[in-house]
């Protein structure tokens, strides 16, 4: 599960080795790569071999999914992948669908661009940047059917509370991206910011829960070794499902 560095200032998931924070002072994510993780000769090539084709460049225009896709299908966008497994699982069980997936940490590019090669997924997309650019940039408003937020920094002390990436501002904007009936689904391993999870996305005025409160672990998301591990342990996730009606 979440696997916190005490002592430095940059909490990172331990899923990925990145860091997503909220800054409020801006009302939106920031995202960028730590110091943590190296990058194998394997991922190296896989960014440059593999790159050009599955990688979309950051730029200020709207993404043209039909173009990039070769076709006209349902969009799930991902902030924060990690290595990428969970990714690639969902979107080898999910043919009909293509999936963007954002992510700052260059090892999760490089690996998640190998399993693409390896699993031969057309419907698979990677963009390198931060995600509240992406979003605010590349990103229609109500043209996507699904947004994926899987175990982001909990940033567990009381005091970097306020840099979680789940707040109301940033909320706003990822229902403004969904279509009619797209969801939102976030998962965490820390019992306390799912709890303000809940309270924040049941705030957002344009979303609807699909459960009382948290929601069963729907289907198409595998359980990670991360999260194995933790239940093993008797370490609690929780999964919340929200909708746009």
């Amino acid at each position: 599960m979440s696997d916190l560095k005490q002592d430095t200032p940059e909490l990172t998931n331990a899923a990925s080795g990145k860091s997503l924070f909220y800054d409020p002072k801006e009302h939106r994510i920031r995202s960028f790569v730590t110091r943590a993780g190296r990058l194998s000769d394997a991922q190296a090539r896989a960014i440059a071999d593999l790159g050009p084709k599955y990688m979309c460049a950051y730029e200020k225009a709207a993404l043209n999914t039909e173009q990039i896709f070769q076709r006209v299908a349902p969009t799930i966008f991902e902030i924060g992948f990690g290595m990428g497994e969970t990714s690639a699982k969902i979107a080898a069980g999910m043919p009909e669908k293509n999936f963007i997936g954002v992510e700052v940490h260059t090892p999760g590019v490089g690996n998640l661009l190998k399993l693409i090669e390896a699993e031969q997924l057309s419907n698979q997309r990677i963009i390198q940047h931060d995600a509240y650019e992406v979003l605010t940039h590349m990103i229609p408003e109500d043209s996507l059917a699904g947004i994926h937020v899987f175990f982001p920094d909990p940033w567990h002390k009381a005091r970097h509370n306020k840099r979680r990436l789940i707040q109301s501002p940033m909320v706003a904007l990822l229902s403004s991206r969904l279509a009619s009936g797209g969801y939102l689904h976030c998962a965490t391993d820390w019992e306390e910011y799912a709890v303000q999870m809940l309270e924040v996305l049941s705030a957002e005025p344009s979303l609807k829960n699909t459960a009382e409160t948290f929601a069963p672990r729907p289907d198409y998301r595998p359980v990670t070794k991360f999260e194995n591990r933790g239940l093993k342990l008797g370490h609690g996730v929780w999964d919340l499902v929200f909708e746009k009606p």
